[in-house]
This record gives structure tokens, C-alpha cells and sequence, in this order.
């Protein structure tokens, strides 16, 4: 790493650091994993939800439709909180928002049988929301750890600057790392859902846990 990059490292917020992200994006790709074996829809991808969604409407299955508007309403319900919480708890929402996913998959890990299939899903989709929408910068930069089609465009075009003599090579290859991330994260989740699904909510909460620890140890140095 240059001088250059070690100053702004140095200089970002903790939640912004490319440790955090790689853990969202894991945690991201493993729930998305979860929740279309477990319930045949997406916590993350609400674009394949929406296209499900009129791709069985248009040949009247309204009953397959609608069971993709459930995780799309509680995926916009948990950007509204989301928006609300970062207003109303400033540089703290990062670790707010993160003790909520927690608590969240944490109840629905210990209710896995007894919850019905919609509320599972309306749980996991605001847990995917609320994530989506607390940490959206990696080391300054936009991306999303619950899917990686921005982040894929932006390794590929970061890389093609590299290239050209007008960038680094340090932007393109977090964002690939973290595409990586997140199909690493959908292939444990599959394995995990497949073979102990009932303890299988209990990897993403480990990794949600490190993010909370590292948020926190954040704001404690700030205060120092």
C-alpha cells in the first residue's frame, strides 16, 4: 500500500473499512442463500422478487405472484427504519442498526419452527433492508453488501482505469474481493441451510457480532 493509500485509510470511518464490508458481503450472500432455500424467495435481490413477482402475474398465478410481496414490503419497511435511524442516531446508527439485524435473525433462528414461511421471510428481508442501507460507503466509495452487480461494475471499470494509467489497483480489488464475499458466503449458506437447518442463521449473527465489536471499538476510540 502507498503512502497515499495508508493517509486515507488512516482517515476513514471505522464502519467504511473494507474488514466490515467483506463481513456484510458474506453475511449478505449466506442469507440470501438461506432464504430462497428455506422460503423460494430473495432477502437481498428485490429485483428478482419484482420480476417473479409480474413473470407469474402475467400468466395469472396470482397465488406464486404474491408470495414475492411480502420480502419486497418488509425490504421497504427496513429502508424506512433504516433512514430513520441514521437521523436519529447519527455516527451510532452503524451499530444500532447492526444490533438489530442480530437480534432479528437471532429471534427467527429460535423460532425457525414455529414461524410460519411469510414471517421468516419478512424478517430476513428487513434484516437484509437495514443493512443495505447503514453501511453503504467501503473506504469512501459506494457499494452494497447484499448485491453484486454495482460492485462487479465497479471492480471491472476500476480495474480497466488501473489499466489505462488512471487509477489504482487497490478500489477494483476490494470490490472484487467483496464479489467474492458474497458468493462465499452464498455457498456456506447453502451448504449450512442444506445440512443443519436450524443452527444455520447462526453463522451470519458470528459475522454480524465481529462487525458490532469492530463499530463499537470504533466508537470508543473516537471518544478518547
Amino acid at each position: 500500500m502507498s503512502t497515499m493509500d495508508t493517509a486515507v485509510a488512516s482517515s476513514i470511518r471505522r464502519d467504511e473499512t473494507a474488514p466490515i464490508a467483506l463481513l456484510l458481503a458474506f453475511a449478505g450472500g449466506y442469507i440470501d442463500a438461506y432464504t430462497w432455500i428455506i422460503h423460494g424467495v430473495m432477502a437481498n435481490a428485490q429485483t428478482a422478487n419484482l420480476v417473479l413477482l409480474w413473470v407469474y402475474g402475467s400468466i395469472g398465478n396470482w397465488t406464486k405472484a404474491l408470495h414475492f410481496v411480502p420480502p419486497i414490503l418488509a425490504f421497504a419497511a427496513g429502508i424506512l427504519v433504516a433512514a430513520w435511524l441514521r437521523r436519529a442516531t447519527g455516527g451510532r446508527a452503524s451499530a444500532i442498526g447492526t444490533l438489530i439485524e442480530i437480534l432479528l435473525l437471532v429471534t427467527i433462528a429460535i423460532l425457525h419452527n414455529r414461524l410460519p414461511d411469510v414471517a421468516g421471510t419478512l424478517g430476513i428481508s428487513f434484516v437484509a433492508a437495514v443493512q443495505s442501507a447503514v453501511f453503504t460507503r467501503v473506504e469512501g466509495a459506494l457499494y452494497s453488501s447484499v448485491m453484486i452487480t454495482g460492485n462487479m461494475r465497479q471492480a471491472i471499470e476500476g480495474l480497466f482505469a488501473a489499466a489505462s494509467g488512471n487509477g489504482t489497483l487497490r478500489p477494483p480489488g476490494i470490490f472484487a474481493t467483496l464479489c467474492v464475499a458474497f458468493g462465499l458466503g452464498a455457498a456456506v449458506g447453502a451448504f449450512a441451510t442444506k445440512q443443519i437447518p436450524n443452527l444455520a442463521l447462526g453463522l451470519p449473527v458470528i459475522a454480524l457480532l465481529v462487525v458490532l465489536l469492530l463499530c463499537e471499538v470504533s466508537s470508543e476510540e473516537g471518544r478518547l
